[in-house]
């Protein structure tokens, strides 16, 4: 026990850049080890602010997240020598912010705006609890600015046929290719989460009314999502075919499972997913997010009211849902197409080029040829 808290210490330093401090040789007196282990205030505070969280209902994932990035800050501060809250001063939480910011991954990329604020927002919070617990006599994070975060869009997103082509990679002819089949047909239909498709269970599935019931999602709200009649065949033919043969007295609940009947990995459904997508020739990063930012996107494209599809994702704010509508520039392209001067190519530009250029005969053939109808219309 004594050690594993010294780990997370390490972990924590090293994500933040610090050295690690407070490292267990292999020769050390238990009682050096536990002075080493006396929680300092600030970390007894921070597990009161956690405990707090946890009495309020919180969800689980977000207890463990915060609880994670104030280690990090924690650590940081250990470097610093301040070990209370209360000498906890802006200067410090500034310094802590340059090295998010001057922070380096294992591929050399720096951390993202909103990672930096990610790591950021627990540690505000943090204080503002302590402030309000009448912990502290001032909240030295109050005048501590965010970073900004970039307005980014989904790297990429796929295709109805290269979904298509995913949804036909898995062998269904064995087992598991069959439990992936249905695993894939469910993340397209609905739409979820790696950790709610992960976190179902085999009575979430309505196969009368057609939908699928999410427990304690993102915030822990509970949602309905519908799913299609396709997917639907599939999850009956995996529950009636492959289920049977791994399910186990210790889960026997769950509606995915591994060969060993446990839960399915996070990870390793996205290493699955990614092997999948490399399998179907899609050169294209991501994975079962990539999945769902390709549901959303589709949806938008085919004509889904914008608040149907944030319903049918979980999103809490219109404006998460908002980001897929700059994804979809298919009405954007018709939009072009009719009234932008310099859209069309005419015969006459088309001639001329194959005067200039005797390369250049695909020209008229393009010109001549009658534009696709925007799908749906």
């Amino acid at each position: 026990m004594l050690r594993a808290r010294l780990a997370r210490r390490e972990n924590a330093q090293s994500a933040v850049g610090v050295p690690a401090a407070g490292s267990v040789p292999a020769r050390v007196s238990r009682s050096a080890v536990v002075k080493e282990m006396a929680m300092t205030p600030i970390e007894s505070e921070a597990d009161d602010y956690l405990e707090w969280m946890e009495i309020h209902n919180y969800a689980r994932l977000t207890i463990e997240c915060r609880g994670r990035y104030l280690d990090y800050f924690i650590a940081f501060a250990r470097n610093h020598e301040v070990d209370e809250a209360k000498e906890v001063t802006l200067e410090l939480l500034l310094s802590y912010q340059h090295a998010l910011f001057a922070h380096r991954k294992r591929d050399g990329q720096p951390l993202s705006f909103g990672t930096q604020a990610q790591r950021l927002i627990p540690v505000a919070q943090f204080f503002s609890w302590l402030r309000r617990e009448h912990r502290i006599v001032a909240n030295p994070a109050a005048d501590l600015l965010m970073p900004r975060p970039d307005r980014r869009l989904p790297e990429a997103t796929l295709s109805a046929t290269e979904m298509a082509g995913l949804l036909a990679a898995p062998d269904v002819s064995v087992p598991l290719g069959l439990r992936d089949r249905a695993v894939l047909e469910v993340f397209y239909s609905c739409g979820l989460r790696r950790g709610e498709l992960i976190s179902l269970w085999l009575r979430d599935i309505d196969f009368d009314r057609g939908t699928v019931f999410v427990r304690r999602g993102k915030g822990a709200k509970d949602r309905y999502v519908p799913i299609g009649e396709r997917a639907l065949f599939w999850v009956r033919l995996y529950g009636e075919i492959v289920r049977p043969c791994f399910v186990t007295a210790r889960f026997p609940d769950h509606l995915f499972l591994s060969s060993s009947g446990t839960p399915l990995c996070p990870d390793w459904l996205c290493r699955r997913v990614r092997g999948y997508l490399a399998a179907a020739g899609i050169d294209k990063r991501g994975s079962c997010h990539l999945l769902r930012h390709t549901v959303a996107t589709l949806m938008l494209e085919g004509g889904a009211d914008i608040r149907y599809v944030a319903e049918m994702l979980g999103h809490s704010r219109l404006e998460t849902t908002q980001r897929y509508t700059r994804v979809s520039i298919d009405r954007l392209r018709t939009v072009h197409a009719t009234c932008h001067p310099a859209a069309g190519l005419s015969v006459a530009m088309a001639s001329e080029l194959c005067t200039a250029l005797p390369g250049a005969r695909w020209a008229i053939a393009i010109c001549q040829t009658p534009p696709a109808m925007p799908r749906g219309e």
